[in-house]
């Protein structure tokens, strides 16, 4: 269970005895993502921060979590400002970055390239999501925040109903969750989406050969009906291949107070990964939801500190030295 030294690239590296560690140190980060305490346990460390993709969360989200820890962050954003702008191959960017910082977190919009870029590597590397591939940090945030929006813990979460509801073809977060929750107890998956976005076969089959059912429906409201826990995803517009028209998708699959109200157990959890398209016409999950306290969307957001927080600490082997440079903040925080 030595996280120490090694690059997560994959959610498939978490057995549920790695995540219930993983959930470990989150619970003991917490005090330092809510700015109640500070450490130093990082004091000197480099991480570098390459995003070679738009990014504002995770990009932000990571580099504030090893701050958090008292290490320093070096960043870069897009390919223009990069020397792969000049040519140069991701092997040598790798090799180069590695002299440079401890940990590196990559992402890239090829699916594979942040394996690539681990191959070369002489630190850790982190991926921040490749392409319509893998985000396994975002999965993990999202998992730990349905075990806290329903408290449980891995390996207990058999029995709910998850609706997933989107892009579900071209939306990496949901991959990674699917994988994750693939090592739980049976559960039944409502995949939501127009036929074009509907979730892959292999990872649909990954499910059932778990023991899992997969319903798939283009319907909305038959998807969300009896579920647990909604999460909804935007159309990934970046990746969608030339054939593919969007026209009319979000009107068919927006959720609204009016809806979950009258299609929705009462209590049932709404997630999503943001950003969600606020646009006029277009968002997944329309604002006038932003006061119900079912929407957990910047629970969230906020979990991603603690959790990414958690696997630095681990990957960097200092999990259990975090206290010996602990004290209250002198500063002003909010509540």
């Amino acid at each position: 269970m030595d996280f120490a030294g090694e690059h997560i690239l994959t959610v498939e590296q978490f057995t549920p005895a790695r995540l219930e560690r993983l959930f470990e140190v989150t619970d003991r980060m917490l005090p330092y993502a809510r700015r109640e305490r500070t450490t130093r346990v990082l004091e000197g460390a480099v991480l570098g921060n390459l995003f070679f993709e738009p990014s504002t969360r995770s990009r932000l989200s990571f580099g504030a979590a090893f701050n958090r820890l008292g290490g320093h962050v070096r960043e870069t954003t897009g390919f223009a400002f990069s020397s792969m702008a000049k040519g140069e191959s991701i092997h040598d960017t790798s090799r180069v970055v590695s002299g440079y910082a401890d940990v590196v977190v990559v992402r890239h919009p090829d699916e594979g390239a942040v394996g690539e870029f681990a191959a070369a590597a002489k630190v850790p590397v982190i991926n921040g999501g490749d392409g319509p591939g893998e985000h396994p940090t975002q999965a993990l945030l999202d998992f730990y925040t349905l075990c806290r929006e329903r408290d449980l813990r891995p390996g207990g979460v058999g029995g709910a109903t998850v609706a997933l509801v989107g892009d579900l073809r071209f939306g990496r977060t949901v991959h990674s969750l699917v994988k994750l929750l693939s090592g739980e107890g049976p559960l039944r998956f409502a995949c939501v989406a127009p036929a074009e976005l509907q979730l892959p076969d292999h990872l649909a089959e990954l499910l059932r050969e778990r023991g899992h059912r997969v319903d798939l429906t283009d319907v909305l409201e038959d998807g969300l009906r009896d579920a647990d826990i909604i999460y909804a995803t935007r159309i990934q517009q970046e990746r969608l291949p030339a054939d593919i028209t969007t026209e009319g998708f979000q009107d068919r699959f927006r959720i609204d107070a009016a809806l979950y109200d009258r299609v929705c157990e009462p209590g049932t959890i709404l997630m999503h990964p943001l950003p969600r398209d606020s646009r006029t016409g277009h968002s997944e999950l329309d604002d006038d939801l932003n006061g119900r306290p079912e929407l957990a969307i910047f629970r969230q957001t906020d979990n991603g500190i603690p959790v990414r927080m958690a696997v630095f600490a681990l990957v960097l082997g200092v999990a259990d030295q975090v206290e010996d440079t602990a004290r209250p903040v002198t500063w002003h925080h909010p509540a």
